[in-house]
């Protein structure tokens, strides 16, 4: 839970957004990422491929701590209450995530770029110290990080945390417990403030552990972990506390912590509310809020109200086509191939992101966005793209373009018909097997402008080889996650998270289906369903790789290798836009970043 809690989660869809995208740990993917209204590119590094190092992470209204005043309050639009205060739960989503960040410790959070960075607050040093005969990582606590109880952090909480995580104990909730399940001890080093964690087997994500930290009073316990820490947080540890909860004012308040031993916070209190996308406009012309992500299409309406700006950078998010290979024509490689070749990525994200100043880049990564270090392009692995290829590839897998033209489909390829949420793009002439033409359902949520016209498009270069697209406009929220999950459809947009992690957190995405005992396919989040073994050993061996070098170079590998089955088709790195009143200080688009909550304010 390292990301960045502020920046925007992927808009357009149904996964909460708002000021935290530390969610984009993918506690529960699903439940926090599904989103349709993404505009982010993927990213993984190989030997070759064209680089984006240097993509701006962040834009922010930038101020020095001493000219912003003391006191006030900062009012920020969310997408929702947060479900639970339990980072780890499977319903957290980020709002939990902003709200761990501004109370609970991490031992590292990431700057604008994705990195993850020891955060000084919390821990002077941690490193590997040994790696044979297993991995040693050595914590160098803060001696002044306290408790709001006034109890040392420390030795306790690290221990109670692995031991609720790690899976061994089936009396905690939890919804991952990716890496803690790798450690076989934790110990006292030299003195109370040096911990000493092993692990049974190398973890080269170890940054990713331990953040939030929540206390041994809630970790140690499983009513306090499964119950209490949904709805309060009595003990902390950031510059921030938890205030008071409304749900009829759909709020939730954070209040300065006078127990904090960092800068003291700016701001009095940080106010959490709960307001659409569609109506946040409004609600910033009103005086209502001081903060808040927008949709892209708003931005005019923004620009046009006074006393405000807008911030604007790539997103810590992605958005992607999803190719349903479990069944039916896109079960064949070969066409789930002509699909991704025929569609120019490059003009799809040039309409979503040139008219906002943003850098046109095609993603062509699934595992690192450009905005990151170590991105590189490895579509390459997808083979020529182009109608040309592309029809080729329909050709090689008994498609073919029926002789004559009939009826209304003679005016023309991409003939579109619309009816109630249901939209139908006709080629004018389809490709056919065995007397049955190619028609594939293109799923989007109901409520996103942006995936709207994405799909659309889509839709009309796919009629350019001959597939036929009916556009299904799904509810947001949980109807679209079910609809998703539950693999109903051919093709679907929607958004992932970034991660600075992606061998942890990209590999339940990524993994093969395996069938289940009773005959079912466990899929964990790899909705698209396909998947092979060798990106699966990759992806694995990246995990363990504790030379950052050999492990990037793994993971590009993966990567080439999922382009290569053709179920993920990565487009754009989703944009972030972000209202804020000209005198708020040190907000704005933040990206990959976390935010540093104590500086938060207005300008004196």
């Amino acid at each position: 839970m390292n990301g960045s809690p502020m920046s925007s989660p992927p808009r357009d869809g149904m996964k909460p957004a708002g000021p935290a995208p530390a969610a984009r740990r993918r506690t529960l993917r699903i439940a926090v990422a599904l989103t349709a209204g993404a505009a982010l590119t993927l990213t993984a590094c190989s030997a070759g491929g064209n680089k984006a190092a240097g993509t701006a992470g962040t834009d922010l209204a930038t101020v020095a701590r001493s000219g912003v005043r003391d006191g006030g309050t900062l009012r920020w639009a969310v997408d929702a209450m947060p479900r639970t205060l339990n980072a780890y739960q499977a319903d957290a989503g980020v709002e939990t995530a902003a709200v761990a960040a501004a109370t609970l410790p991490a031992m590292f959070r990431l700057d604008g770029h994705g990195t993850p960075k020891a955060d000084k607050n919390f821990v002077t040093k941690a490193e590997v110290t040994k790696q044979e005969p297993r991995q040693v990582v050595t914590y160098r606590l803060n001696p002044r990080a306290r408790w709001s109880d006034g109890r040392a952090i420390g030795l306790a909480d690290f221990t109670a945390q692995w031991k609720a995580l790690n899976g061994n104990n089936t009396a905690f909730w939890t919804a991952r417990n990716a890496g803690y399940d790798r450690i076989s001890a934790i110990r006292q080093g030299a003195d109370a403030h040096q911990i000493k964690v092993t692990f049974a087997t190398p973890y080269a994500d170890w940054r990713s552990l331990f953040g939030p930290l929540y206390p041994a009073s809630v970790s140690g316990n499983a009513d306090a972990f499964n119950d209490r820490a949904r709805t309060a947080l009595p003990v902390v540890a950031g510059p921030f506390r938890l205030g008071a909860t409304d749900t009829k004012a759909k709020t939730v308040t954070l209040v300065r912590n006078t127990s904090w031993w960092g800068h003291r916070a700016r701001l009095d209190r940080i106010v959490l509310t709960a307001v659409p996308r569609a109506a946040r406009p409004a609600q910033l012309a009103a005086g209502r809020l001081d903060l808040a992500d927008i949709d892209p299409t708003s931005l005019a309406v923004v620009r046009g109200t006074s006393g405000f700006a807008v911030r604007k950078a790539p997103d810590a998010a992605y958005a992607q086509l999803a190719i349903n290979g479990s069944g039916g024509p896109l079960a064949d490689e070969r066409v789930r191939h002509a699909v991704a070749r025929a569609i120019d990525r490059k003009k799809i994200a040039a309409a979503v992101l040139k008219p906002l100043g943003l850098p046109v880049i095609a993603l062509g990564n699934h595992l690192v966005l450009p905005s990151q270090n170590g991105y590189a392009d490895h579509s390459s692995a997808l083979g020529a793209a182009g109608l040309q290829s592309a029809e080729a590839m329909l050709a090689d897998a008994g498609w073919h373009r029926s002789a004559a033209k009939t009826g209304e489909k003679a005016a023309g390829p991409g003939r579109t018909a619309a009816s109630g949420a249901l939209t139908v793009v006709e080629p004018s002439r389809v490709v056919a097997k065995a007397g049955k033409p190619l028609s594939l359902r293109l799923v989007l949520p109901s409520n996103s402008p942006t995936l709207d016209d994405v799909g659309g498009r889509i839709a009309r270069m796919l009629s350019g080889i001959g597939v036929r697209t009916e556009i299904s406009k799904v509810g947001a929220g949980d109807a679209f996650q079910d609809s998703i999950a539950g693999g109903h459809f051919d093709l679907a947009l929607w958004s992932w998270p970034g991660t600075a992690y992606p061998a942890t957190d990209d590999t339940p995405i990524f993994a093969k289906p395996v069938p289940a005992a009773d005959g079912s396919v466990s899929v964990a989040q790899n909705y698209s369903r396909v998947g092979t073994d060798q990106i699966d050993q990759l992806l694995t061996r990246a995990g363990s790789e504790l030379d950052a070098s050999a492990a990037h170079d793994l993971t590009a590998q993966a990567d080439s290798r999922i382009w290569a089955a053709a179920g993920s088709i990565p487009l754009y790195q989703r944009p972030q836009v972000v209202a804020l009143r000209t005198n708020v200080a040190n907000a704005g688009a933040f990206g990959f970043q976390t935010p540093a909550y104590e500086d938060l304010g207005f300008r004196k």
